[in-house]
């Protein structure tokens, strides 16, 4: 099941090349292949100064892991899913990968 979380009581924080960040919200998305059992995680941070980042990452135990994040198609799905749970990571990524009939004629 993909998942969605908002800041949590304390602030979490996540190191980038701009300094420390916080996060504002993450979108999960589990994974397995074979025995392997793996989370993609996107992340909407504020750094100090307010500017929005939007970090990509995988996770194998809760902390996220720097490396190619890889997602399959399906697994967009699941990530839509999630987004609709993290309005502010959604609307920062742009409404068309949050729901991809936007902008249709009903």
């Amino acid at each position: 099941m993909a998942t969605a979380t908002k800041g949590a009581r304390r602030a979490a924080t996540a190191a980038t090349p701009w300094g420390v960040a916080t996060l504002v919200e993450e979108a999960t998305v589990p994974q397995r292949v074979g025995d392997k059992r793996f989370s993609v995680v996107v992340q909407l941070l504020d750094t100090p100064d307010g500017e929005r980042l939007i970090r990509f990452a995988y996770t194998t135990d809760g902390s996220a892991r720097r490396g190619p994040v890889t997602m399959r198609a399906r697994d967009l799905e699941r990530l839509r899913a999630a987004l609709e749970r993290a309005p502010l990571l959604a609307q920062a990524l742009g409404s068309a990968i949050a729901d991809p009939r936007a902008g249709e004629d009903p």
